[in-house]
């Protein structure tokens, strides 16, 4: 019994040495992976301020190829950004982004090449050169922006028609929020005819009694012979109840 207990017990601990183990090396890699992205990024910022300086500073092939470089590293990046911004949300930028994919690898050869001019010492066959490395990068830089803003492009227009059933969707539902509009004319039209109707009724029914049975009418009016008059008993006005008149209150005595 006391050998089953310390057996698992061992196995326990080693199981929590192994988990440690585990999570160490797992939040080494992703602190290196982080480092090693902080690196990167720190480097292309100060490359790129670099060939910025070149472009602005410096006149001839060398300020020439430092705009070339820029020019390439600011477009791929861009697209490259777009895309996976993208990527997310519609599932048709994965071939696009696979074809980015094969862009970029021209594109990094292209900067290597540029690299290399830029340290080459004979400048009269570097600026026999530059011509065919402007061709190559308005090429690839043209690709590149293509992708880019057809991308952009396919989810303005994915927005636009979004935005176009939303508002036919609020257009409905803000008419049938209004729904007295279109039957309150009706109702009330419906209501005036049969009122009318029924206050002719007994006006033309009266007016045609009137001229032959005036005498009649005065003559009944009159009391009967060894009879009473009849007695007209008016409604009790206690009786009657008024919506807006308030309940009368019990009377109490003292």
């Amino acid at each position: 019994m006391e050998a089953t207990i310390i057996t698992i017990m061992a196995l326990l601990f080693l199981s929590f040495v192994a988990l440690g183990i585990y999570a160490t090396v797992k939040a080494v890699k992703a602190a290196k992976r982080g480092v090693d992205r902080t690196i990167d990024q720190a480097r292309r910022t100060v490359e790129d301020t670099t060939l910025r300086a070149k472009s602005f500073g410096q006149a001839g092939t060398a300020g020439e190829l430092a705009r070339l470089r820029l020019s390439l590293r600011t477009s791929m990046r861009a697209t490259q950004e777009a895309l996976q911004a993208g990527v997310g949300e519609d599932a048709s930028l994965k071939e696009s982004l696979q074809l980015f994919h094969r862009l970029s690898a021209h594109g990094l050869e292209l900067d290597d090449d540029l690299k290399r001019i830029e340290r080459e010492p004979d400048r009269a066959w570097v600026a026999g050169q530059l011509p065919e490395l402007t061709a190559r990068t308005e090429r690839i830089t043209s690709s590149a922006d293509a992708l880019r803003r057809a991308a952009r492009e396919r989810a303005l227009r994915f927005a636009e028609d979004d935005l176009s059933s939303l508002s036919d969707q609020i257009d409905v539902e803000a008419g049938a929020l209004r729904h007295w509009t279109t039957t309150g004319p009706e109702t009330t039209s419906g209501t005036s005819g049969t009122a009318g109707a029924s206050g002719t009724v007994p006006r033309a029914a009266s007016g045609s009694s009137a001229p032959g049975g005036q005498g009649a009418a005065s003559g009944s009016s009159r009391p009967a012979a060894g009879g009473e008059p009849p007695a007209i008993t008016a409604p009790d006005p206690r009786l009657t109840s008024y919506p807006w008149e308030k309940s009368a209150r019990p009377e109490t005595t003292t």
